[in-house]
């Protein structure tokens, strides 16, 4: 079952501390320069109300990194 991350209580401390170390063996990887594509094949659109280049950018490049896809769609193509 897929479950999206909103509250810090809706997982268990064992979930808690397995996310932890998922993140660290990603840092790891990321720090050795290996690649770890588990984001491979997925898309992540972004839409942004205001413009934040700086938001836009990191995440554009995590996804990269995790070996996904991200597109930027402004306010003006999406009728916002």
């Amino acid at each position: 079952m897929k479950r999206n991350f909103l509250q810090i209580t809706d997982f268990s401390r064992d979930e808690i501390f397995e996310t932890f170390e998922i993140c660290a063996d990603l840092k790891a990887k990321t720090k050795a320069r290996r690649e770890h594509p588990v984001l491979k094949g997925q898309t992540l659109a972004m839409l942004f109300q205001k413009p934040s280049t700086r938001t836009r950018v990191s995440f554009e490049v995590g996804m990269y990194q995790l070996g996904g896809h991200a597109l930027y769609l402004n306010p003006n193509e999406v009728g916002l």
